[in-house]
């Protein structure tokens, strides 16, 4: 467990400090926190661990929780199980983890080369507080591969895949004049107006935009960071712009479009999942807005294990290696030891979010609109997901049209008095019938490429005892009905366990 705390002192809490909404303005040396000269104001302050321009910073945050449609627990999972689950199907006390931040490390620097001219480093990473483990949701899948839904422990999806540094890892220059540029691994522009305009800010237990990265990644939750990316961001006036571009990086596996394929007859493919976005908002007397746009090509959903010998037959998800659920002939291209089951969509997303600060209310509201369809460029098996995990099965063709999905949120924050804020938000995800010929009722079944919808709805009370140091008690409650009810993305549709879930939590935070 200490090499992986070592490790991650590369990196946490962009998501308190260098968050990337702030805009280059706000990456001006009189935003910076006064540097700790002593022990006591360290503990009374919210001062920074900064010597010769470099911060080490971090969060701590554990609790207790209950949910009454949960999984056992593993090492792996970040983000707890507030909102519902495919594969829920008992109630249980657990140690609830990441309630309202991400816990990490991390370490950021700002040097100024010429005047107001400064070079910038961040890099940040998650951890398992219950655990010591480097956020994975990768594992969470690998680990259950082969085994019958029913002995499955936590399985989920997203962008944490056990790298070393799994939040952000990026350099640039700044100037409050001329912006800021940077590149690496880094937030999505979805990711940025997300964590700005969601009423819980993110928080796994309270909010389904936090918890679930469809709406911050444009689509897909591997996409809420995006590798080898340039980011730029610069503000003039009340006036904010962002644009941002991801390069291709990874492998594009073996491909065939046939029926009976085997290793000698697939075609090498190569990656083309770039993306590029854009972001323009400004702020004017305690009102805020933003429009987001993304388009991701080759983007990767994993949604369940890999099956295998003590799971139930069938013809997809197989763990002999797979193109469109149709099996290799003969022996496998690849292994499928530590390997997913991805499904390939070419994604584009818009997104208008605004908040308006009252005292001492904070009103949130926002919108975004997602159409997903096949990729234009297939993926092969062998092609790499989140993490550097290599897909032994892949669907190109999973969708019969367009998939359109709507996430509607809404929520006010209050603020009790200076040391406690009340939060209360809903969430409504919205997705279209985009199967043919259509086929939906409750009689005829339910299909994943049915209509469907997910609620959310969440009350939470923050209370800061320190600046560095808050405790919190809520409950959220999520429930899925139609094709978004559909544990197994084909047909005939296998229902989820339990069509809702309800999870109380209470827990403590320490932020530095």
């Amino acid at each position: 467990m200490r090499s992986v705390w070592l490790c991650a002192l590369v990196a946490l809490a962009s998501s308190l400090v260098l968050d990337p909404t702030v805009r280059a303005a706000a990456e001006s040396p009189a935003s910076e926190p006064a540097t700790c000269t002593s022990f006591k104001e360290f503990t009374a302050t919210d001062c920074s661990l900064t010597w010769h321009g470099i911060t080490v910073y971090g969060t701590y945050d554990i609790g207790l929780g209950w949910v009454g449609h949960g999984l056992p627990e593993n090492g792996y999972n970040y983000e707890g199980e507030s909102l519902v689950n495919r594969n829920g199907n008992h109630s249980q006390f657990l140690i609830a983890q990441n309630n309202l931040s991400q816990t990490g490390l991390g370490i950021r620097a700002k040097e100024e080369i010429l005047e107001d001219w400064y070079v910038v480093f961040n890099a940040s990473t998650g951890i398992n507080p219950q655990s010591g483990q480097l956020a994975n949701m990768g594992a969470t899948n690998t680990i259950n591969a082969g085994l019958p839904r029913g002995s499955y422990s936590f399985v989920g999806d997203g962008a944490r895949a056990g790298q070393p540094i799994n939040d952000e890892f990026y350099g640039g220059v700044s100037s409050t004049q001329f912006g800021t540029l940077t590149f690496g691994r880094q937030r999505a522009l979805g990711t940025d107006a997300m964590l700005a305009y969601d009423p819980a800010s993110g928080a796994y237990s309270f909010s389904f935009i936090g918890y679930n990265g469809l709406m911050a990644g444009g689509g897909d939750t591997q996409d809420t960071r995006w590798d080898q990316s340039l980011k730029y961001r610069i503000a003039y006036g009340p006036a904010h712009l962002g644009v941002m571009y991801k390069f291709v990086d990874g492998q594009g596996g073996c491909f065939s479009a046939a029926g009976t394929w085997t290793a000698a007859t697939c075609t090498p493919e190569a990656a083309h999942n770039s993306a590029y976005g854009f972001d323009l908002g400004a702020e004017y007397a305690g009102f805020s807005a933003d429009i987001v746009y993304q388009r991701v090509y080759q983007a990767i959903s994993v949604v369940n294990p890999l099956l295998g010998p003590q799971s139930p037959t069938q013809p997809y998800q197989s763990t002999t290696d797979s193109i469109n659920t149709n099996p290799i002939t003969g022996a496998n291209l690849i292994g499928t030891t530590n390997t997913e089951y991805g499904i390939v969509t070419d994604n584009s997303a818009i997104m208008v979010a605004a908040k308006y600060t009252w005292n001492p209310f904070r009103f949130y509201v926002g919108y975004e609109h997602i159409r997903q369809t096949n990729p234009s460029n297939p993926l092969g098996v062998g092609a790499s997901a989140a993490g550097g995990y290599l897909l032994s099965g892949v669907e190109d063709n999973n969708l019969d049209s367009p998939k359109v999905v709507q996430v509607f949120w809404t929520g006010v924050k209050y603020a009790y008095d200076s040391k406690t804020d009340i939060t209360l938000s809903y969430y409504l995800e919205l997705q279209n019938d985009f199967r043919i010929p259509s086929a939906c009722s409750p009689s005829a079944g339910f299909r994943s490429s049915c209509s469907g919808n997910l609620n959310e709805v969440s009350l939470y009370v923050d209370h800061h005892f320190t600046k560095r140091f808050d405790a919190y008690a809520g409950i959220a409650y999520s429930e899925v009905s139609g094709g978004l009810g559909i544990a197994i993305p084909h047909g005939p549709g296998v229902p989820y366990y339990f069509d809702n879930n309800i999870a109380p939590t209470v827990g403590g935070r320490f932020a530095f």
